[in-house]
């Protein structure tokens, strides 16, 4: 999608001055990832318009392949506007995004691809993009690759009670399971990090994040925990994908589990200190980047 912002961190009923950039989950990771320095590309559905083409040219020039990107002549590009202290405003209905079929997942390459990261947020889009997610997922377990999914619930796209049960399976059915504590009470009940971990016990990893208290990994029979970063939050939305993306980078790169986790961190603290949904360029290159030369979609 198109994201609208803020400059400073200001009410949108307030500020004079926006900014104007890419977001959205998905390509907000492949982003964090290939800031890093580890290969990644994103697929998605871009309307054949002036915001689908600045979307696509802004992740290109953050270093992620977006020659897999369909232009949908039919529907418009997406749109979002983040509202600092107020959350998000979404302006997607009937976009190109949300058309994403079962058709598309099955024009999808696994070629050099080690990790399809998705996300909750698709399962909420309605229409065909539910079971768009449902037939990826499942083409990339057959390909042999592993599946990274962020449940993200987001309560302006629907209710509690529509997205439990639907999120759950969705978790299940991946390897690498990104969870906040908080969302997982408010979803399933679970109130701990060991909670969520007998909801999710085959996820061969799961990381519970608990905002500015931490993250606890559950990596097969290995439990990690690292306290998060002191940082002075500007705005927060963003944080959870750029944990992803620093997350998955350090495990493609090799990183043990708590050095994946602090790598997570890092990209969070990044992040919350400006109000888009990536960090500046000049405080990209305060984080060593990682290396490798597989690719997650």
């Amino acid at each position: 999608m198109a994201m609208v912002a803020p400059v400073a961190a200001e009410p949108v009923e307030h500020a004079e001055v926006f900014r104007m950039d890419a977001g959205g989950a998905e390509s907000n990771v492949a982003a964090h990832v290939a800031a890093l320095g580890v290969r990644a590309a994103w697929f998605s559905r871009v309307g054949d318009d002036a915001l689908g083409r600045r979307v696509a040219r802004r992740v290109a020039a953050r270093g992620v392949d977006v020659s897999r990107v369909a232009v949908d002549a039919r529907h418009p590009t997406g749109l979002y506007v983040k509202d600092p202290g107020a959350g998000v405003a979404y302006y997607r209905a009937g976009s190109a995004a949300a058309h994403l079929a079962p058709g598309d997942a099955d024009a999808v390459s696994w070629d050099g691809v080690a990790v399809l990261h998705v996300s909750g947020i698709t399962a909420a889009l309605g229409d065909t993009a539910p079971a768009f997610l449902d037939r990826l997922i499942e083409r990339a377990r057959a390909a042999g690759v592993a599946v990274g999914f962020d449940v993200n619930h987001r309560a302006p796209l629907w209710s509690v009670a529509a997205a439990a049960a639907p999120l759950l399976d969705l978790a299940r059915r991946a390897d690498i399971v990104f969870v906040g504590r908080d969302e997982a009470e408010v979803l399933w009940g679970a109130a701990t990090a060991e909670a969520v971990r007998e909801l999710l016990p085959a996820a061969a990893q799961l990381v519970v994040k608990d905002g500015a208290v931490g993250a606890t990994l559950f990596d097969g029979d290995e439990t990690v925990f690292e306290p998060a970063l002191v940082v002075e939050v500007v705005e927060p939305v963003g944080a959870g994908d750029a944990f992803a993306g620093g997350y998955l980078a350090a495990l493609l790169a090799g990183a043990d589990g708590a050095e994946r986790l602090r790598c997570g961190h890092a990209r969070a603290a990044l992040t919350m200190a400006t109000t888009g949904d990536f960090p500046d360029p000049i405080a990209s290159a305060a984080i060593h980047p990682a290396s490798s030369e597989r690719t997650p979609a």
